[in-house]
């Protein structure tokens, strides 16, 4: 059994296996990986079949430009970057708006915890949900990858800086009007 399936096997390990043709080594990236890179790709092409395709296609690429990676950004900041690139190249090759869709648009906020057995919460959460969708539809793509990376998938501004290819400052900007134009959608769930 290959060293790469060790639990406490660092990044840097990984990829010195991975790019010495550890399969393992490179499955064990994948797997720490695929989670986020999914949720980039749905950051910007927003349906989850093709966000799965594209993560299918940045881990391929990743594998096959492993010697070109110089590491100096993380891995993960690398293939985030790979995985916008091919999603906004999609975007643009398909000519795609951002429409969520029926069964995407649900699962969207799927995630949400639920409380087994009370329907009335049940049901709350499921017009939460529907109403926080439809705020997000009225964002543009620009501040909706940016709030949804930075609030779903927990990327720090210099990430995002770097998955979009935009100054940091910019990253902050939108990330503020993203938040502030969801406020003023929702303020009515606010109470007051």
């Amino acid at each position: 059994m290959s060293s790469a399936l060790r639990p406490e096997a660092d990044e840097t390990e990984l990829l010195e296996l991975a790019r010495n043709g550890d399969a393992q080594a490179f499955g064990a990236l994948v797997e720490r990986y695929q989670r986020r890179v999914v949720g980039v790709a749905q950051a910007i092409v927003h349906n989850q079949d093709d966000a799965v395709e594209l993560a299918q296609e940045t881990f391929v690429r990743a594998y096959e430009n492993l010697a070109k990676f110089e590491s100096r950004s993380s891995f993960s900041t690398w293939l985030y970057r790979i995985a916008a690139n091919l999603s906004i190249d999609f975007r643009r090759r398909e000519g795609r708006h951002t429409v969520l869709r029926g069964e995407d648009a649900e699962n969207e906020f799927q995630r949400l915890p639920s409380p087994r057995g009370d329907s009335f919460q049940e049901t709350a959460r499921k017009q939460l949900s529907g109403r926080i969708n439809e705020a997000l539809k009225e964002l543009t793509q620009e501040h909706r990858a940016v709030i949804l990376l930075r609030e779903v998938e927990g990327l720090s501004y210099d990430e995002i800086s770097e998955v979009l290819k935009v100054p940091r400052g910019t990253v902050m900007s939108r990330l503020h009007y993203a938040r502030g134009r969801l406020r003023e959608i929702l303020k009515d769930l606010g109470g007051s």
